[in-house]
């Protein structure tokens, strides 16, 4: 056959191709290649970031869980403490109104002659102080 019809002479019924068109369906294949290649790459991407913010999410999630739990135990730590400072203030006024009684009975026994200790002298209290 005649090399010009555009069938091979090697092949009956399949048109000949020239080294250009050989090259172009190669180009062709890596190219539809490299176009599945990037599909895939970008799904896997976005299945990566996907995942990214759902782990994100649930860290927030539990960050706030966790910053309500510290504001109760904040709140409740808080109210101890105004239950101790005002203990505190009543026992202070205590210890400073015992101490002021303290020294009122020290001076009427220092000029009314006090108590008697085994060994004939006086006993005088000693005021409370640092508690």
């Amino acid at each position: 056959m005649d090399s010009s019809s555009g069938v091979s002479s090697n092949s009956p019924g399949i048109p000949a191709s020239s080294p250009e068109e050989d090259l172009r369906l190669i180009m062709d294949e890596r190219k539809k290649k490299r176009m599945i290649s990037n599909r895939d790459s970008a799904r896997r991407s976005r299945l990566r970031k996907q995942q990214h913010l759902d782990e994100l999410t649930r860290e927030a999630t539990r960050l706030r869980k966790e910053n309500q739990e510290l504001i109760t135990n904040l709140n409740v730590i808080t109210h101890y403490y105004i239950n101790v400072e005002t203990e505190n203030a009543v026992l202070r006024a205590q210890v400073s109104e015992l101490s002021q009684w303290l020294n009122s009975l020290n001076e009427m026994m220092a000029f009314g002659g006090g108590l008697c200790a085994d060994d004939g002298g006086f006993m005088l209290l000693e005021p409370l102080y640092g508690i």
